[in-house]
């Protein structure tokens, strides 16, 4: 008897961790209020835990997370052009991603999973360093590092 409470118990703990992680969306836009290659939300918080799905709203657009912006240890990936993704984040830490083809243009944002300490100060180093390439949005990054704290 004692067995089937503790696979009892199981299941409940593992049915309750996956009703209590959530599902964001974040949508790759070519326009959006004056702004143009972007992603909507571009700073999204999560917990760990949670996934992320890219919409493909408008045609020509991907998500590809950034080398030397995510956590060490994660896991990166590299959607498909018009692709819709969906990623899991378990570890706490910032995320950068882009779109591969208007990175040049600012095309990029940030997942920020729980705690940002774990890498904060890398990312920044990383995206002053990308952003002195790109053609528009100069400081698009930069801009979206602030309301990260």
């Amino acid at each position: 008897m004692n067995k089937f409470k503790f696979l009892v118990l199981g299941i409940c703990i593992f049915i309750s961790g996956n009703v209590l992680s959530a599902e964001h969306e974040v949508k790759m836009l070519s326009n959006l209020k004056g702004q143009s290659m972007v992603f909507e939300p571009p700073v999204l918080k999560i917990n760990p835990g949670d996934t992320v799905k890219w919409v493909a709203t408008n045609p020509g657009h991907n998500t590809a997370s950034i080398d030397g912006m995510i956590p060490s240890g994660a896991s990166s990936w590299n959607g498909g052009i018009n692709e819709e993704l969906v990623v899991k984040f378990e570890k706490a830490g910032v995320y950068g991603y882009k779109c591969t083809p208007h990175y040049i243009l600012g095309m990029a944002g940030f997942i920020v999973v729980g705690d940002p300490s774990a890498n904060l100060s890398e990312v920044k180093k990383s995206a002053g360093e990308a952003e002195s390439n790109f053609a528009m949005n100069k400081t698009r990054l930069t801009d979206y590092l602030s309301q990260i704290k």
